[in-house]
């Protein structure tokens, strides 16, 4: 029998295999990443040291470089706040025709529901004359600044698939949100924060993390939720007994680490990992100012209501939108919850107006006075609007109506880069059932912000799963007429 091989025999043998398998496998790959590149489907590889977040061409010149969005979640009212409609007032208490409802969306109500006219004066503000209502008496000083469009519509009518079809575009939870694919397409300017963070205020949100989500798009484009007081981030702050000093050394390990696994497995999500542990790093060092107000006047921190405990909270965020636009940040969301009046209308509808009105309104003429606002994109809005008709959840209450869910025509406003001022687009039928003139669908609205940014939203694209995935779907269109 021939004598057993030896140790150093055998591991000679193991690296001659190991070393023609890698080949073979490296030259197959090679092979492959060549014929993908050649027919456009490869994407590019970044390097372990490139950052995701860093500074991207637009496909043209864009008007605005960063985005404010005033997410108003739960859906308010449009015929009480942005589209006074009179002819309700012969109708209110009475059921309408068949006819005329027989092709609502409705979640918890009939068409046989008897019409609610709104309880609310209007008015006319600025020298173009827009028309908005009582309880937004700020937003009416800004009314020269913003486009206010009153023909939206979605095919959504209940709240959690309607912000995923604001945010992603899709009804169907996993897809990539608005912020994290301008994130995608843009980069961000600022090297310290994240170049997508989200604010919060009021109750909850119904699709919750998913509103700020990358989707199948690498994780280094989620959205950042930040908090308004203490640290900005959970955890943010080293524990008792750890330097900076020691946080380094611990993240140069890390780091190491992360890189070798890279090395060997070209997996872009650890390129995604070391540059996530390097931005907490300098955020650390940079995020604790950004939320140090001290700085700002005494007249700035009145003009956001942060003296005023009913406007304190939504005023904090929306001074620290401005804050953020100012340091680079590309995309903030800022979410204000609950506008979902299906009950007490009359007095919550006031409050929701107290809360945001004052601050929304400061953040607008802040922008400007500062010569931020004509490169900043403003949106105000919901998911959808509300129904013309009453909701009564307690017959024995009076004080309990309100409206139900309505996606067939509702209102939103957008102010700033690429926007024209002082305009108002869109017209709904004389009972706030459906939109009549110049119809603006989710996607068109997309289509629009993108466009404002300098992005193509039919080239904004990302393969996954054998298809070309983007934030309109295979629908949408630039909204030409509010354009400046």
């Amino acid at each position: 029998m021939p004598s057993p091989l030896r140790p150093e025999q055998l591991l000679a043998i193991h690296s001659r295999r190991a070393f023609l398998r890698d080949c073979a496998g490296g030259i197959g790959a090679m092979a492959l990443a060549h014929l993908l590149a050649r027919d456009g489907y490869s994407a590019p590889v970044a390097s372990p040291s490139a950052n995701p977040l860093a500074p991207k061409p637009p496909h043209f010149t864009p008007k605005a470089k960063n985005v404010i969005f005033l997410f108003m979640e739960g859906a308010p009212s449009q015929m009480d706040l942005f589209d006074e409609k009179p002819e309700l007032r012969k109708w209110h208490g009475k059921p309408l025709p068949a006819s005329l409802t027989k092709d609502l969306k409705l979640a918890f109500i009939k068409p046989t529901a008897t019409v609610l006219a709104s309880p609310f004066r209007f008015r006319r503000y600025g020298q173009c004359g827009m028309e908005l209502s009582e309880l937004l008496p700020n937003l009416g000083s800004c009314a020269d600044e913003i486009t206010l469009i009153r023909s939206m519509y979605s095919e959504a009518f209940n709240h959690h698939p309607g912000q995923l079809f604001l945010f992603t575009g899709s009804m169907v939870a996993g897809r990539p949100t608005m912020g994290a694919w301008i994130q995608y397409g843009l980069g961000s300017e600022s090297q310290n924060l994240p170049g997508f963070v989200v604010l919060a205020s009021g109750v909850g949100t119904s699709a919750g993390s998913d509103n700020w989500s990358s989707g199948f798009l690498p994780s280094s484009y989620a959205g950042t939720v930040f908090r308004s007081q203490g640290d900005p981030i959970l955890y943010l702050s080293n524990p008792a007994g750890v330097n900076q000093q020691t946080q380094r050394e611990r993240l140069d390990l890390i780091r190491q680490m992360n890189l070798e696994h890279l090395e060997r497995t070209g997996d872009l999500e650890i390129a995604s990992r070391i540059h996530s542990y390097e931005l907490a790093y300098r955020m650390q060092m940079s995020a604790p100012e950004l939320i140090d107000f001290s700085q700002e006047s005494p007249q700035t921190l009145e003009a956001y209501g942060l003296n005023n405990e009913k406007t304190r909270a939504f005023g904090a965020n929306c001074l620290l939108a401005r804050r953020l636009v100012e340091r680079g940040v590309r995309f903030v969301l800022l979410m204000h919850a609950s506008w979902d009046h299906h009950s007490g209308l009359a007095k919550g509808l006031p409050r929701m107006c107290e809360a945001t009105d004052q601050p929304a309104a400061a953040l607008l003429k802040d922008l400007k006075q500062r010569g931020l606002l004509q490169e900043t994109l403003v949106i105000w809005g919901g998911e959808f609007g509300r129904t013309p008709l009453s909701e009564i959840r307690r017959p024995d209450d009076p004080d309990s109506i309100g409206r139900d869910h309505h996606p067939n025509g509702y209102s939103m406003w957008m102010a700033g880069g690429g926007i024209k001022a002082g305009f108002t687009i869109g017209k709904t039928d004389e009972l706030a059932l459906q939109v009549v003139e110049d119809r603006i669908h989710v996607h068109d609205l997309q289509a629009t912000i993108l466009h404002c940014l300098g992005m193509d939203h039919t080239k904004l694209t990302y393969r996954h799963m054998g298809r070309d995935f983007r934030l309109t779907d295979i629908h949408g269109e630039v909204v030409q007429k509010i354009l400046a």
